[in-house]
């Protein structure tokens, strides 16, 4: 059985108490806004500012992550 779950790392530039701003690239401008109902964040603790975000494939997809 596959599974329709994607990890992507990257960073998290902003968050609030629904979202984060997300990319993949580690710049601001490439960011886009993923809601926290959606995703899974997993922090990287040999790299503090890295984190591996595991989300649907098809809204990685939407959001031009994949």
């Amino acid at each position: 059985m596959r599974s329709d779950l994607v990890d992507i790392a990257g960073v998290i530039h902003h968050q609030t108490e629904k979202a984060i701003l997300f990319s993949e690239t580690g710049d601001k401008d490439d960011a886009v806004w993923l809601p926290k109902s959606v995703v899974e964040v997993e922090h990287d603790p040999k790299k503090p500012d890295y984190v591996t975000v595991t989300l649907p494939e098809r809204f990685a997809k939407d959001r031009g992550l994949i």
